[in-house]
């Protein structure tokens, strides 16, 4: 495929998917460190007050697969500016909701529009940037996705302590506001978009059904589900935590914790080089494994352990991730734009669900939530470990090259197309 190579035009490809990770991500994630200050200041429960980030992410889980049919057929660039332009509008009605149904009303359709930017911006990077440049065009990506979810972060939760919670989410929207006009200007038209022979709702129905018949897409989807829910109720739930006794931890201190995110910065390079040495399942099963330790670790009253337990299971998700979401383009057999938005809609329903429910597991003790995210990932680990043990059964009526991917692992580097969430 001929695509944007090493010059101009492929730099501002870098510096505008760069610009688009971090606008996303940071806009997506942010809340959670005001969870606690929207908490007391709008008089609702921790669970509650975890809806700003589940409501963003059930709206991005339900829009994603509408806004891979729109991009068929208006194109990949103007609809992912589209997408953009409209979340950052929402973002600076955020500060300004008059009650707390308006607020979850706001980040719901926020999350609506956030829906055309993940999925859209990786499908935009396959097809316009040389193959021989692609992995560090999706590294550069990537990297903005975690930069913008931590500085999103970060920015938010030191405001908030000096002033308050509205200030905070106000100056994260002006600067995702800075990063998506960024984003906008760079963005080269798209060269190599070509309208899908049939790309109407039959096409996106069919694409669908198959990927839902897929054996093998069912386990990742599974694994995008339970791990993304029990990475996001973790983070959503600690720093309300720390901020209780026996920690009493200032807000701008327990965001802090949300450092532990750029562990997946490192763990998502060396999970490629483990998986093409000793192939996906086992790095898949063992980084499962790892997670249900760190998550069992946060349990002691000792800061020490808990933020031990809680770098060790934030870098086991992001290896955890990086298989499964690397995984689905493989194993796909048709439609794999489809099948890339569904692990999109299955990654971010977990992250929605299980977020949410979190908070009644908060409600009775650290302990209580701890547990149910040890219980969690041992779910989707079981999940792997029966699909291997009981394969034939399992893959019993399924053509070879459906069963395949989980029977047989391909290199990493072999993916003939890779989605990354954050």
């Amino acid at each position: 495929m001929r695509g944007h190579t090493r010059n101009g035009s492929y730099r501002r490809v870098l510096f505008a998917l760069g610009a688009v990770g971090m606008t996303t991500f940071a806009q997506l994630y942010y809340p959670q460190a005001l969870i606690p200050a929207i908490s007391r200041d709008l008089d609702v429960t921790a669970a509650d007050a975890a809806l700003t980030i589940s409501g963003a992410t059930v709206g991005l889980a339900l829009a994603v697969l509408g806004w891979s049919w729109v991009a068929d057929r208006f194109g990949r660039g103007p609809v992912l500016k589209v997408a953009l332009i409209a979340s950052v509008v929402l973002g600076l009605l955020v500060p300004f909701a008059p009650s707390f149904e308006v607020l979850i009303g706001l980040r719901v359709l926020q999350g609506v529009a956030l829906g055309g930017t993940p999925a859209l911006a990786l499908t935009y990077l396959a097809e316009e940037v040389d193959r021989r440049d692609a992995m560090a065009a999706a590294g550069t990506y990537i990297s903005g996705t975690v930069l913008g979810g931590l500085a999103g972060r970060l920015i938010a939760a030191p405001v908030s302590g000096l002033i308050d919670w509205r200030a905070g989410a106000l100056v994260v929207a002006a600067l995702t506001a800075l990063g998506a006009l960024l984003a906008v200007l760079l963005l080269p038209a798209a060269r190599n978009f070509r309208r899908p022979a049939r790309s109407g709702r039959g096409s996106l129905r069919a694409g669908v059904a198959a990927s839902l018949k897929n054996p093998a897409l069912l386990v990742l989807y599974a694994q995008a589900f339970l791990l993304m829910g029990a990475h996001v109720a973790m983070y959503n739930y600690l720093g309300y935590r720390l901020e209780q006794p026996p920690f009493d931890l200032a807000p701008a201190v327990t965001a802090v914790i949300f450092l532990a995110g750029l562990s997946g910065a490192v763990s998502a390079r060396v999970t490629g080089r483990l998986a093409s040495r000793y192939g996906r399942r086992p790095v898949l099963l063992w980084s499962s494994a790892t997670m249900a330790a760190g998550a069992a670790l946060t349990i002691p009253d000792w800061l020490p352990t808990v933020l031990l337990g809680l770098l060790i299971f934030t870098t086991a998700y992001f290896s955890a991730h990086t298989i499964a979401s690397g995984w689905v383009g493989p194993t796909a057999t048709t439609g794999t734009a489809q099948a890339t938005s569904l692990y999109t809609l299955f990654y971010y329903a977990g992250s929605s669900l299980v977020g949410w429910l979190g908070g009644f597991a908060f409600d009775l003790g650290w302990t209580a939530t701890a547990t149910m995210l040890t219980a969690i990932v041992l779910t989707a680990f079981a999940c792997v470990c029966m699909t291997l043990l009981g394969r034939r059964r399992l893959f019993g009526a399924v053509p070879t090259e459906i069963a395949a991917p989980l029977v047989r692992a391909r290199p990493y580097g072999a993916t003939r197309s890779q989605a990354v969430h954050l």
